[in-house]
């Protein structure tokens, strides 16, 4: 490599060394919203005594802080802890969607068609069907990580281009595109118990949909596989040809694909899926379906099937995951089914404690009424500066970007931001399904530049099997224009999204407009 390109990553890895080192000491997510509530019951404390002029839209009068350290405070807090945990709007909702793309995930049906949909592409095509099979990986959590980035080098390898360029476009496509996806995924309905926590606290009686911002994220997808394919064919890939592969790589790796027992279990998974899902368009369809709201309406959140969404997730995923297990071998006995699940389980392990002591957070910084406080002065704050409301959004953007750099969970950077944002631009009219889209742009772009992201290292094993030289600071490098280009792009995105009014989801509006 150059003198310049060895400069400029010496720069680089200078700057993630500060990076790390400043993550590094950031407690644990769940230790650190546990150090957030005992912090909130001392500001109660602290705050209770003092008049503030600011009015609560809730009632009319001034705010009041509540103490949470008095006795009788305590008490309730022990009495009602069980409570709040097992009431953690997101709790239920990751779960059960889990159990079910689990099956499929562990049955391989989600792998079989990944491997399906990458083994039938033309060459010319490579890079944008990489990035979309890449983005609706996003449905299985971790399945994009492990099979379609190292995937992508052996692809492009084989078709006689850099694999590393392959890597790096699945890597963007996995991680800085994660907020895009036709497929809705249970990280819809993650955030949006996050938003809808959130916004409670300004108004207990406001609903938002899951999929809330279904249809942004589905066209961003189309905005980052335009980009991905740019970048990756225009920038990335004609720097990388000065990157020397090492010379013990095999000549040309062929492609795992599958095998007749295999296409046989695909197919009929495919079928019974799309069997199910015409079951539920005709059930749904009739105007006096059991599944429409009382008057009639599909998408209305009263509607049985808007409050069914993620038990569909969990039964689309999980028939034909079982159809693919028993038709492929994987699945020999009913047990397995449940083993798969069982795995599942064990994946969300750390994510079940992280939310006991989130949930406890987010109840006290609600009843102590400190969010609503902080909501309402940073409304009066940003009122006085008198800024347009794209630029609070793009504030929002560049924020969660750099949270994102240190602590890389999507749920525990929601969960710490929206109490926060959330109620802060509702009382700018901003609705919480636009401040949650703001989030969800900015939580993706910094995702690909960061070590601290738990598959940041394997993405750089990845690499070793082609250039053994790679390390963080080359990585990053490479993703780099993926980051910064996705972060204003998408941004701009999102305010011309915003400006033609097309709706960001299902029941999904812009602006906050409390109830009389």
């Amino acid at each position: 490599m150059s003198t310049q390109a060895t400069t400029k990553k010496g720069f680089i890895d200078k700057s993630l060394d500060f990076i790390e080192k400043a993550g590094n000491k950031l407690p644990d997510p769940a230790i650190l919203f546990f150090i957030l509530m005992i912090t909130v019951w001392i500001l109660s404390a602290l705050l209770s005594g003092i008049s503030f002029s600011e009015i609560d839209p809730r009632s009319g009068n001034p705010i009041a802080i509540n103490n949470l350290l008095t006795g009788k405070a305590l008490a309730a807090f022990l009495a009602g802890m069980v409570k709040t945990f097992t009431d953690f709007a997101p709790l239920g909702i990751v779960l059960v969607a889990m159990l079910g793309v689990g099956v499929a995930e562990y049955a391989g049906f989600i792998n079989a068609g990944i491997k399906a949909l990458l083994s039938v592409t033309p060459k010319v095509l490579l890079t944008p069907m990489l990035i979309l099979v890449a983005i609706v990986s996003h449905t299985a959590t971790d399945a994009g990580y492990v099979l379609v980035i190292p995937l992508g080098g052996v692809i492009y390898y084989a078709a006689g281009r850099h694999p590393i360029a392959g890597i790096a476009a699945a890597f963007a496509g996995v991680s800085g595109g994660f907020s895009a996806n036709f497929v809705p995924s249970g990280i819809d309905p993650l955030l949006q118990g996050f938003t809808q926590s959130a916004a409670q606290i300004i108004d207990p009686a406001i609903q938002l949909n899951p999929l809330n911002n279904w249809f942004f994220t589905s066209a961003s997808s189309l905005v980052i596989i335009l980009l991905g394919w740019l970048l990756t064919d225009k920038i990335v890939e004609p720097r990388l040809s000065t990157m020397k592969l090492d010379e013990d790589i095999a000549e040309q790796p062929k492609m795992d694909r599958l095998d007749a027992r295999e296409k046989k279990a695909f197919i009929r998974a495919c079928v019974v899926m799309l069997l199910s899902l015409v079951v539920l368009f005709v059930w749904a369809w009739p105007a006096d379906s059991a599944l429409r709201s009382e008057d009639g309406q599909l998408t209305a959140l009263s509607a049985p099937i808007m409050k069914s969404i993620v038990p569909l997730i969990f039964i689309i995923f999980l028939i034909p995951g079982v159809v693919y297990g028993w038709t492929s071998g994987t699945f020999k006995k009913s047990k397995d089914v449940i083993d798969s699940m069982t795995k599942a389980m064990s994946g969300m392990s750390y994510y079940i404690v992280m939310a006991y002591f989130c949930a406890l957070f987010i109840d006290a910084f609600g009843k102590s009424n400190i969010g609503a406080l902080l909501a309402l002065k940073g409304a009066d704050t940003l009122k006085a500066l008198s800024l347009p409301g794209q630029v609070t959004i793009v504030g929002i953007v560049l924020l969660t970007a750099f949270v994102n750099l240190f602590v890389g969970s999507a749920s525990a950077k929601w969960a710490l931001i929206s109490p926060i944002m959330v109620p802060m631009l509702m009382q700018l009219g901003i609705s919480p399904d636009l401040t949650q889209a703001a989030y969800r742009v900015g939580d993706s772009v910094s995702n690909i530049i960061t070590p601290l992201m738990p598959y940041f290292p394997l993405v750089v094993v990845f690499c070793h099997k082609y250039v053994k030289g790679t390390g963080i600071g080359t990585l990053v490098s490479i993703m780099l224009p993926y980051s910064i280009v996705f972060l204003i792009v998408w941004t701009i995105f999102l305010l011309i999204y915003w400006g033609t009014g097309i709706p960001l989801g299902i029941q999904a509006t812009y602006d906050y407009i409390p109830a009389q």
